[in-house]
């Protein structure tokens, strides 16, 4: 479409959706302007600004774009694009730290069976990437995949690894994994091919709570903390009486 601002550029998907994307790579600064944009959507909706905007129906956020779902019988779609245009080249960018997680997790051999071929790859031992992911604070980029799955930033660049040429049939819940400059956490058994580093006791995705069904959202910070099988057995065993906050750091 013509009119696109410097660095942006808007895909159709489909036929009730439009992307909006602001470059080609992970990147903090991309990510503020995607955030800027979905910020300015969602006060121009609140105002009526644009009664293009009625029709929208959903906003997903990623590390470089935003796309936007509507609904074709109630709205013009290239009138939504013209207008998705105009605010992504006055939107801005925006800064969130959102909240900040310590999550628990049992890097033993049963549940990274990859750490240790990592390690010799990159001429670590393993003490020492359990070390890297530790002091690491990644950012959480977009929810994907599957309910609940957080694409993270922040991965130290020496971990960086491709995926598995062939994917395995299915990973356990709440494993901890790796990919190119990624870092995820399943939260549910999948195929995949991602490189499996540990595991976490806690569950990423609760039904039951229907304001925030995941455990992590869009623009949140997490580090990791190592912990042994037998402290990984006890949160498991009360995990589901424990609240969400009981992991978040208290920053001063």
């Amino acid at each position: 479409m013509t009119g696109e601002p410097d660095g942006v550029r808007l895909l159709a998907l489909g036929d009730a959706a439009w992307t909006v994307e602001f470059g080609d790579r992970i990147d903090p600064a991309l990510f503020s302007r995607v955030l800027g944009l979905a910020e300015r959507l969602e006060t121009a909706r609140n105002a009526s600004e644009d009664p293009s905007f009625a029709g929208i129906v959903e906003v997903v956020p990623t590390f470089r774009s935003l796309t936007v779902f509507f609904d074709p019988g109630a709205c013009d779609g290239e009138e939504i694009g013209k207008a998705l245009l105009r605010l992504a080249g006055t939107s801005g960018r925006v800064q969130t730290e959102g909240r900040f997680w310590k999550i628990p997790v049992c890097f033993d051999e049963e549940y990274g069976p990859d750490l240790s071929a990592i390690a010799e790859a990159k001429s670590l031992g393993r003490d020492e990437v359990v070390a890297l992911m530790t002091c690491a604070i990644f950012r959480v980029y977009m929810i994907g995949f599957m309910p609940g799955f957080p694409y993270m930033g922040g991965l130290p660049s020496i971990l960086e690894t491709p995926r598995l040429a062939s994917p395995r049939k299915a990973i356990p819940p709440r494993t901890l994994a790796i990919a190119g400059a990624m870092c995820a956490i399943y939260p549910w058994e999948s195929p995949g091919g991602w490189r499996l580093l540990g595991r976490t006791p806690l569950p990423l995705f609760s039904a039951d709570d229907a304001v925030s069904p995941s455990l992590f959202a869009s623009g949140d910070r997490v580090c990791f903390e190592s912990i042994d099988r037998a402290r990984f057995a006890e949160i498991e065993e009360s995990a589901a009486h424990m609240k969400r906050s009981a992991f978040l750091v208290r920053e001063a």
